[in-house]
């Protein structure tokens, strides 16, 4: 684990897509007109018959992925989370999940880390609107090893997916042979005061938080959900069972998001109080990433003081 070391994990993205392009044929990327952005550029450069820009035109981008999809390709569709979510819901749910065809909508930008684009670029929705279609999986990654892992790891399995990736630099928190399983959330630590449950970019938040707390004599425990739906159900009783305190965090709207998805394993399952970290019911605002985290408490420091309260 190494905080200091940071890379964005739409970099990571591009990176391994390129390298799968080359273990895996099927494999085409979509984009719409945002490659530079999205880094599938890095897969454009290398296999240009296989990579199709499609314009500003995000609808027709999914229903093009998912003709393609019925032809044995493996469409890895890219574009901002806002407009992915946004502007092709509609082809999302009634194009690809609802026919359950394998397209993998690879979504960028996500979050209010979109910083300076403010409100109508950040999609702080779309973990709430994707968990809700049938046969999709939804996967947040927090650092460059596991969004490695993801971009292949999701090659392999049949049906849709979305993978919400980051514009944000984010810190190395995995080695690079470390594997991770669909479904299956990451343990770090064992304290028994609390467990902050985290995906995405604010996993590392919760990491800086455990180590702070530790030097106090407080000791938590960090879980990444990586995968959010299928949730990790088993986990998350463990974890209700075993430490006093829960905490989810999240750069997503506390309305249908990590939080939520905790809070209906729980009711079913162990009723337990949890406190949801994340944003409130409001549209984001315009600023650099790092003030808005902060404005907003999605930091180590303010995970700390729940944990205190």
């Amino acid at each position: 684990m190494n905080l200091e070391v940071k890379k964005a994990t739409r970099q990571s993205y591009g990176e391994k897509l390129a390298e799968l392009g080359r273990k895996n044929k099927e494999v085409v990327v979509l984009d719409a007109d945002l490659s530079s952005a999205t880094k599938t550029s890095i897969f454009a450069k290398e296999f240009p018959d296989r990579f199709f820009n499609m314009g500003i035109a995000e609808q027709d981008m999914m229903g093009t992925a998912a003709g393609m999809s019925t032809f044995g390709k493996i469409p890895y569709v890219s574009t901002f989370a806002m407009f992915a979510c946004g502007r092709a819901y509609d082809q999302i749910r009634n194009s690809i999940c609802y026919p359950n065809l394998n397209v993998k909508i690879c979504a960028t930008h996500s979050g209010i880390t979109v910083g300076e684009d403010g409100a109508t670029h950040q999609m702080l929705e779309d973990i709430g609107m994707m968990r809700g279609l049938p046969n999709m999986t939804v996967i947040s990654t927090s650092d460059d090893t596991q969004t490695k892992w993801a971009v292949e790891e999701i090659s392999k399995i049949k049906g849709p997916v979305y993978l919400r990736l980051c514009r944000l630099d984010s810190p190395l928190i995995y080695e690079p042979t470390r594997k991770f399983e669909i479904g299956k959330a990451e343990q770090i630590g064992e304290g028994t005061k609390a467990t902050i449950f985290a995906t995405g970019i604010m996993v590392s938040e919760a990491i800086k938080a455990q180590k702070e707390l530790e030097k106090q004599g407080i000791n938590i425990r960090v879980v990444d959900i990586h995968t959010i739906k299928p949730i990790d159900k088993e986990m998350i009783i463990k974890c209700a069972k075993e430490t006093e305190k829960l905490i989810s965090i999240e750069d997503h709207s506390i309305i249908g998001g990590l939080g939520t998805a905790i809070s209906e394993v729980l009711t079913e399952e162990y009723p337990k109080k949890i406190t949801k970290m994340g944003i409130k019911d409001e549209f984001g605002k315009s600023g650099k990433a790092t003030e808005l985290l902060n404005y907003y408490g999605l930091t180590a420091e303010k995970i700390i003081e729940q944990v205190k309260k």
